[in-house]
């Protein structure tokens, strides 16, 4: 099994932001010596929820710096950017890299960003499918020509062209009913980060896969990956408190930046559920959220953690996870404790795993 890890750059702990990017990238340099898979990081912008503005930036440093390890956007939101750029890009991370490179793409989801950018939250899921679709089409056959509502662009070359086929090298973290048909026509795979009950995502995760299956023939869908916050450590109380300290305030600021109790988010196209997801906080309360949220993700002793991670693996049937930790304020010396550790006991048993999947090599075309 494919077990990659991701920075999350996020400052909550009043350091600077110096300090913290000091502290990540020293944690995005041990993934490789450790033995992970793959080095990941969210894009996110305008506050400390996490501090990556440019993912393909910091995939290219991150491929001058390894020599093995996948490269991986935890998502590329696509609504922000021109799917141009965003070609153009992945392909120098792909070619500087050998072909190293994995695309996750998304929709967005943060109030904040959307206004920062002056981009029309209405729009997102409309422009979330136009761009992935040439875009995807774009890596593919080294052009992109597109007419669509939101995106009019005449035939251009992508230079460089992209090191390999992305066929197989992408995932989505959207999968409403309107993006999935498209997703599943391009072939791309679905990557979970957990912030919904699991019925939902299970919910959505077969209708990803019944369509994918109705357009392609009947072939199965990629299996997803898992993006997880973890605690990991050989004294129990001492996890447990990781998790009511770290993961809840990871839990905390997801709340904050995605405004999860904002009620208004009903009144904005493609995210009624949000607004639902509001009223329910209003029901039962913020800290009974930020609790939710927190038990979505995995924590404990490395064996509490390895059958943790081995029942989300059951219920999902994954490809793949992709682990945090360092978030929440965690102190930083802990944060390298808790990945070293993962590292001895945990990552051995999870890729020793043959779950029938390969995450991030490209497929014959």
């Amino acid at each position: 099994m494919h077990v990659g890890m991701s920075t999350f750059f996020q400052n909550l702990a009043g350091k600077t932001d110096r300090e913290v990017y000091q502290h990540e990238l020293g944690m995005a340099d041990r993934a490789e010596p450790l033995g992970f898979d793959s080095v990941w990081t969210p894009e996110h912008h305008f506050d400390g929820y996490t501090m990556c503005p440019n993912v393909a930036q910091f995939l290219a440093y991150m491929a001058g710096r390894t020599k093995r390890v996948k490269l991986g956007s935890m998502v590329m939101v696509l609504p922000w950017h021109h799917p141009v750029r965003v070609a153009e890009e992945v392909s120098f991370v792909d070619q500087v890299s050998g072909g190293r490179a994995v695309l996750g793409i998304g929709r967005g989801l943060g109030r904040i960003e959307f206004d920062g950018f002056g981009v029309d939250m209405n729009e997102s899921r409309e422009r979330f499918v136009e761009y992935a679709e040439a875009l995807i089409g774009g890596l593919d056959t080294g052009v992109i020509e597109y007419q669509g509502k939101h995106l009019h662009q005449k035939r251009v070359e992508i230079r460089p062209a992209a090191f390999a086929s992305f066929k197989g090298r992408v995932y989505a973290s959207a999968v409403s009913p309107e993006s999935s048909r498209i997703m599943a026509r391009l072939g791309i795979g679905i990557m979970i980060i957990a912030q919904k009950p699991w019925e939902k995502t299970l919910e959505e995760l077969a209708m990803y896969r019944e369509i994918y299956r109705e357009m392609n023939g009947g072939q199965e869908a990629p299996k997803p990956l898992l993006v997880s916050f973890v605690a990991c450590h050989e004294d129990p109380s001492v996890a447990a408190e990781m998790h009511q300290k770290y993961i809840r305030g990871y839990g905390r600021s997801a709340l904050q930046h995605y405004e999860f109790a904002n009620k208004g988010l009903a009144d904005i196209k493609g995210y009624e559920y949000y607004g639902a997801l509001a009223r329910n906080i209003e029901k039962h309360g913020q800290e009974a959220f930020v609790n939710f949220l927190a038990d979505l993700q995995v924590w404990g002793t490395p064996a509490q953690v390895y059958d943790s991670m081995m029942s989300i693996r059951g219920r999902i049937d994954a490809g793949g996870f992709v682990t945090v930790f360092s978030y929440g304020g965690m102190p930083y010396d802990l944060a390298v404790e808790n990945m070293q550790l993962f590292s001895r006991t945990v990552l051995p048993r999870l890729q020793a795993l043959d779950v029938g999947s390969q995450v991030g090599l490209a497929l014959a075309a």
